[in-house]
């Protein structure tokens, strides 16, 4: 019994250190920035710069300014676009399926407002089945999908900073 507890033990070790091996590091961790403080601008109305900031202030390297000239770099998101176009329609033309598309744009810019990272944009579509006789369920469905989207879209968007290579201050 003793002898399989350890065998068991010892496995699970050797996947442990296989997974961190490979850099699998669990969806949703903030990645390493390298910028020391960060200032975001995003569009009135919009929750994605609140949720930016939130992820920002999530990683281990990067501190949120409260304005763009005490900052070593600033995120603008120039906009966060839902848009919804039809998909399929059915035989006696209604429709079957949507297609949701979450757009944001956005760019760096440093502390001297030269731009770092150009006007970039992050696309996401899923596909809403949509059926007559439930309205209400599918509304809610393409909320949770739009939030999901807005999430995904801020992941893809901290991946790419950290991809940054900030260039060092040059020493004169």
């Amino acid at each position: 019994m003793v002898k399989i507890l350890k065998q068991q033990f010892l496995l699970l070790i050797v996947v442990i250190l296989l997974l961190t091996a490979c850099g699998f590091k669990l969806r949703g961790q903030a990645a390493a920035l390298p910028f020391k403080t960060m200032y975001v601008t995003a569009p009135e109305g919009h929750t994605i710069g609140i949720e930016m900031e939130r992820m920002i202030k999530a990683t281990p390297t990067t501190r949120l300014s409260q304005s763009a000239a005490e900052a070593e770099a600033t995120l603008d998101i120039i906009s966060a676009i839902n848009e919804r176009a039809i998909l399929s329609l059915s035989g006696g033309g209604r429709v079957r399926d949507f297609n949701l598309i979450y757009r944001v744009n956005y760019r760096v810019l440093d502390n001297r407002g030269i731009e770092i990272m150009p006007n970039t944009e992050v696309s996401l579509t899923r596909v809403l089945p949509f059926l007559d006789a439930q309205i209400l369920a599918k509304e809610a469905e393409e909320r949770l999908l739009l939030k999901d989207m807005q999430s995904d879209a801020i992941q893809q968007i901290l991946w790419r900073l950290s991809t940054i290579k900030f260039p060092a201050e040059s020493t004169q």
